[in-house]
């Protein structure tokens, strides 16, 4: 390592995600819920140079193991990622992504009259399509390049007005 190098060190247990597209590293920590009030260790290198695709994102959250449902939406924005899960400083499963058919609980539905909006103990859903998601209850679509605008940072998937 030259002086020029600057390391990130190892977790002890954790999620190391890699390969995410650049510069959507923020993105990620949203879909993770981790805004800094947590305490959660993490790091993250953003528009780091790759050999693979030119430039990525990579994130690292120490503790902290991520549910089949973040996954799913971190499909729709980093669809070349891999999740590797750290235990004991090694890495015990290595997984890409995969786009799942839906995707419940993470989106909030910009319809203001969808039913998700409403008072109402629903949890969204939104089927996955080709470029973007669309709500399974009011047929709203969500683009590719908005789906990080529609992160339910609370993670709940019910919307409150």
């Amino acid at each position: 390592m030259t002086d020029k190098e600057l390391r990130v060190s190892k977790i002890r247990d954790g999620t190391v995600i890699d390969h995410v597209t650049a510069g959507q590293a923020l993105n990620v920590l949203a879909i993770l819920g981790i805004d800094g009030s947590g305490g959660e260790s993490v790091s993250i290198g953003m528009n780091v140079p790759s050999d693979k695709v030119g430039y990525k994102d990579v994130v690292k959250v120490e503790g902290r193991e991520l549910s089949q449902s973040e996954v799913d939406v971190l499909s729709l924005i980093a669809p070349e990622a891999t999740i590797n899960i750290i235990r004991d400083f090694e890495v015990a499963e290595k997984n890409r992504v995969e786009q799942t058919d839906t995707v419940r609980g993470i989106l909030v539905c910009p319809n203001h009259n969808c039913i998700t909006n409403a008072d109402e103990p629903v949890r969204t859903e939104f089927e996955v399509l080709g470029d973007g998601v669309r709500c399974a209850y009011c047929d709203t679509i969500i683009r590719e390049g908005d789906v990080a605008e529609h992160i339910d940072a609370r993670g709940s998937g019910e919307t409150a007005l």
